[in-house]
């Protein structure tokens, strides 16, 4: 398939930096976004005051009309998981039909426990759904800095032709099928962040902190194998390789919450900007109950978020646990 013009939609720092991106990899780039105001501002300034210093290529048309991504041979969906059902219904009658539908969100629906791409494919079903993932801050996109990813669809074919169309010297996609596996690297690592970033802000030390991500990353692998991921993707970027960036970095939202967690904030407080692991660690633990599956991390993450443990019972928790052979 030849893909030659993208539709981003979401004028976030995560859409504004891959609107640059597709640009630089030679694509004619539309960005969309449902504020009026704040996209007449971007299409003025072009600066998103999310990613302040940056300039938005002028390659990049910035739209506030949805008509106006008819013509687009695939769209990158880069709103938070809890949007994009929302965003998913805003263009399934506008793109055409089996025009992929690339998900760059890493969560999990929350009351419906639907991964990003089911939602996709119930909201816009004549559309070819995707995900974008893997180790990567909306910053260093937007700068050209070297990242790389994981694209995963189905169809291999698809994905091979969306890595292809947004590759450039700086930006990786490496493609896969496993969609599952990349959807659920994405989602469980957030949880895990918030973990590590608890670590962090109450000085447990460096120790404590790769056994807290490695500890993490066996959870992750048992619940993406009960999903039949793959194993080359869960340690790959888009498992291992996106966990490691997230639980070591204060340019994560996660990371950064679980700082301010682990110095005595309350959430309220804490949560300065959107991260997406105080809505999936409830939704996590929920399915990894229902298939059995131990995560007692992700669960001592989700009790401190909704106030049932303090942030040192759930040290205490873990620190208590059995001793066992490793696994």
């Amino acid at each position: 398939m030849s893909i030659g013009t993208i539709a981003v939609l979401g004028a976030g720092a995560w859409g504004t930096a891959l609107a640059n991106c597709a640009v630089r990899a030679g694509n004619v780039v539309l960005l969309w976004g449902r504020d009026p105001a704040a996209m007449a501002r971007l299409s003025e300034s072009r600066e998103n005051p999310r990613l302040p210093g940056i300039r938005l290529d002028d390659g990049v048309t910035v739209t506030r009309a949805l008509e106006d991504l008819t013509d687009a041979d695939a769209a990158l969906l880069v709103v938070p998981t809890q949007e994009v059902r929302r965003s998913a219904m805003d263009v399934a009658d506008v793109l055409t039909a089996d025009t992929p539908i690339v998900v760059c969100a890493k969560g999990i629906e929350r009351g419906t426990h639907l991964f990003v791409t089911d939602i996709i494919a119930q909201c816009a079903p004549a559309c070819v759904p995707a995900i974008l993932s893997g180790p990567s801050f909306a910053a260093d996109v937007a700068r050209g800095l070297p990242t790389a990813v994981t694209l995963a669809c189905h169809d291999e074919t698809i994905a091979a032709a969306l890595a292809q169309a947004l590759g450039s010297a700086t930006f990786r996609p490496y493609h896969s099928t496993d969609v599952r596996g990349v959807e659920i690297g994405g989602a469980a690592k957030n949880v895990l962040a918030i973990a590590a970033g608890i670590v962090q802000g109450r000085k447990l030390g460096a120790s404590a902190a790769a056994a807290l991500t490695t500890r993490g990353f066996a959870e992750l692998t048992r619940f993406g194998r009960s999903f039949g991921a793959k194993p080359e993707t869960l340690t790959g970027l888009s498992g291992l390789g996106d966990l490691i960036l997230t639980c070591s970095s204060t340019q994560s939202r996660n990371f950064s919450l679980g700082i301010a967690l682990g110095q005595g904030r309350a959430l309220a407080d804490a949560q300065t900007k959107l991260a997406e692991g105080v809505f999936t660690a409830p939704v996590l633990t929920e399915m990894a109950a229902t298939r059995g599956i131990d995560m007692p991390i992700a669960n001592a993450v989700a009790a401190v978020l909704d106030g049932r443990l303090s942030v040192d019972a759930a040290i205490e928790s873990l620190l208590t646990r059995p001793f066992k052979a490793e696994g």
